[in-house]
């Protein structure tokens, strides 16, 4: 039930050489069930080989039963600690993509790389919703709405366990982080949550509910706390809703170092001893120490004064062994030299090319700048521009993301990727790797650099960040970047922002100072290739945003807002729309073409119980090239004992078509894929009438209860 991270069986001042003392110490005397982590940065396979291998000898040849380790990793958008692999867009990106084949791809090659190094447990993925956007670990969320995080979710799952976690192509994997985590009331990591009962039910709990239907093996538990309740020592959260509600039979697994702060953090324990017995009684099988025995040491004392039953510890013990048979320990405990063929393929790099070529979205295109020919000669600026960190984000080859040095060759900044599509004689810029560096921001050069050039790629954003070392107060796009805007703006030349960041930073300022605005989220390793595509018109962008782009700080208003949000009462009983008022919709992402919607329809006007409603549209490419669509259906309740959201995501897909041609698009939802969650905490949906929108395009259907009238 224990688990430590690697650097307590390491010799010191190494980052994978093995203390043979202290890894008998941890697996002989402490009996220590799983291991995690690296030290500092990625190893390469043969490193990993290495690692894994003394660990196994130890555990499977000198402990007393003979029972293997199981490794865990922080495989989050890629195998990121193996060295030189291909990493994928954050799932921030991917959402943007509305492609969860894409999603699913992703997650295989990660689960065949990690696989390949000897690691069967992948703590991946996150299912919290992202609703809070200052929160640091917003880039690795699915966005904002429920039912896109589920479903990319589920694929991911699917990905990395297929046909069972214990091939060698599979991994188990871990949903995270129940429950609550994304929505901190401060925006910082780890801080308090205050969640109504019928938000969480409705928003927070149906992407785990969902990924414990797609069979997910593992669950990693919130490291906050919600409404006062630190999740770590909730028998509610973790054994009467987890397991007694969603049926959930897997290990769960404490974060980094969260039972001890049981007592240190949320005090609500008054010993580590209590925090223990709290974290154990509420339902953690495994706690993640990390970097001691206490949790150990704790917990041989309270089974032995006869706090907690052995009973209880056996029912942990189980799951972990039962896991551990599950991803083929048992038969093979042992990295396989032969699956180092799965590593490094160039497929992968092609599903990592089209997932960051789908993700990025163009908000704005002012008298059609894009795409830029071939022949502009273009000034590329700004402290993104030359970073290689900026694109990849947290988790890349080091926890941080920010060691430019641990990036392999095939990793190209926008600059270098620029350059190579348009010529070098074609590209100017002056701007550095150093994301803080003062050239970066010298707006004296920018302007002068500029008389060489028809157009200005200003790169703009954020450097890479991983969890509480991403904290800011602000989201505003810092002064120095917004300087360089506006400087840009000067010149009299065409200004694309290109924006790489984990979470929407706020360009209300500078937004109508340039010419057109393409996010790219966090692309990651063909990120700048990506970019120069899209920017050069080789590839013409599809991605929409899967979050509410806010135009204020302080404004922070989601796309499913009730429609109480909208009204504001200058005069009395007067109502405008200046409640809901982002800089950009979710689903928002423009094309080098056009698309016209038509004839939405439904195969019925009232639908029933046990009637599945055919939702059709048409789509027709009006523009001059070929294009790829995503196609958004939501709903809208007119009335609702619960006051009704102005709109909520309830299918997606992404079409591609031709100039001129057109394809009818379908959608089937019954009266559950409608329902909310009540007063009452339960899951209904009210007779009455239901808007269905698809653009501009809207249907109104009529539900109703067998033998009842419409309340509504």
């Amino acid at each position: 039930m224990t688990q430590v991270t690697i650097d307590l069986i390491l010799r010191d001042g190494t980052t994978t050489a093995i203390d043979e003392a202290r890894l008998r110490k941890a697996i002989l005397e402490k009996h220590v069930g799983s291991i995690l982590n690296v030290k500092e940065h990625a190893y390469t396979v043969e490193q990993w080989h290495q690692v894994l291998t003394a660990i196994q000898n130890v555990a499977t040849k000198e402990s007393r039963l003979k029972v293997p380790v199981l490794y865990g990793i922080d495989a989050i958008h890629g195998a990121n600690y193996i060295a030189g692999s291909t990493l994928f867009p954050h799932n921030i990106g991917m959402a943007a993509t509305r492609n969860p084949g894409l999603v699913s791809q992703a997650a295989k090659i990660t689960a065949l790389e990690t696989r390949a190094s000897g690691i069967a447990w992948n703590f991946d993925p996150v299912l919290d919703v992202g609703r809070q956007p200052l929160w640091p670990r917003f880039e690795e969320t699915f966005g904002e709405d429920v039912h896109l995080v589920t479903t990319l979710g589920v694929a991911a799952i699917q990905g990395y366990e297929q046909d069972g976690p214990g091939q060698d192509h599979t991994v188990a994997s871990c949903m995270k982080h129940y429950l609550g985590y994304s929505v901190p009331g401060s925006g910082k990591d780890r801080t308090p949550s205050y969640i109504p009962g019928q938000t969480l039910r409705e928003i927070f709990l149906p992407p785990f509910k969902a990924a414990v239907e797609a069979g997910v093996s593992t669950v990693m538990i919130n490291s906050g706390e919600v409404n006062g309740v630190p999740v770590h020592g909730s028998k509610y959260y973790l054994t009467e809703l987890l397991r007694g509600e969603l049926g959930f039979e897997g290990v769960a697994v404490s974060d980094w170092e969260d039972v001890i702060r049981l007592h240190t953090r949320h005090r609500v324990a008054d010993s580590p001893k209590e925090a223990v017995r709290l974290a154990v009684e509420a339902g953690l099988d495994m706690s993640m120490v990390p970097t001691d025995y206490s949790f150990y040491d704790l917990l041989v004392e309270l089974v032995k004064e006869g706090t907690i039953t052995e009973e209880r510890i056996d029912t942990s013990v189980r799951r972990i062994l039962l896991l551990k048979k599950r991803v083929g320990l048992f038969q093979n405990a042992f990295p396989k030299p032969e699956l180092r063929a799965q590593l490094h393929k160039p497929e992968y790099d092609q599903v990592s090319y089209q997932a960051a070529l789908e993700s990025i979205t163009l908000l704005k295109n002012e008298k059609q700048v894009l795409p830029l020919s071939k022949g502009t000669k273009v000034l590329v600026a700004g402290p993104g521009a030359n970073s290689l960190p900026a694109l990849h984000g947290s988790w890349s080859y080091i926890w941080q993301g920010t060691d430019a040095s641990r990036y392999p060759d095939k990793a190209k900044t926008v600059v270098a990727a620029l350059a190579a599509k348009a010529g070098k004689g074609n590209v100017v810029s002056g701007s550095v790797a150093d994301y803080k560096a003062a050239a970066n921001y010298d707006v004296a050069r920018l302007k002068r650099d500029a008389r060489q050039a028809q157009a200005i790629v200003l790169v703009l954003g954020e450097n890479a960040y991983a969890e509480s070392p991403g904290v800011i107060d602000d989201l505003t796009l810092e002064a120095d970047q917004l300087a360089l805007a506006r400087a840009a703006k000067e010149t009299g030349k065409p200004v694309i922002l290109v924006l790489l960041e984990g979470r929407p930073r706020i360009v209300s300022a500078i937004e109508p100072l340039v010419d057109a605005v393409v996010l790219a989220y966090r692309p990651s390793t063909f990120g700048a290739p990506a970019i120069a595509e899209v920017l050069y018109g080789e590839y013409n962008p599809s991605g929409v945003l899967p979050f509410t782009y806010p135009r204020h700080a302080g404004d922070i208003v989601l796309y499913d807002h009730k429609g109480t949000e909208r009204i504001r009462e200058d005069v009395p009983n007067t109502y405008g729309d200046a409640g809901f008022n982002p800089q950009w919709t979710f689903g928002s992402g423009l094309s080098y073409t056009t698309f016209s919607l038509s004839e939405l329809r439904t195969d019925k006007a009232t639908f029933g119980a046990g009637d599945r409603l055919q939702v059709s549209v048409k789509v027709r490419n009006t523009g001059t090239r070929a294009g790829k669509k995503a196609i958004d259906l939501f709903s809208h309740d007119q009335y609702a004992s619960v006051t009704p959201s102005a709109r909520r995501l309830r299918a997606f897909t992404k079409v591609e078509l031709q100039p001129g041609q057109e394809q009818e698009v379908r959608f089937e939802i019954g009266a559950k894929d409608l329902a909310f969650v009540n007063e009452q905490g339960q899951w209904v949906t009210e007779p009455g009438a239901f808007d269905l929108m698809i653009g501009d395009l809207k249907v109104t259907v009529n539900y109703q209860e067998q033998g009842k009238a419409s309340l509504k």
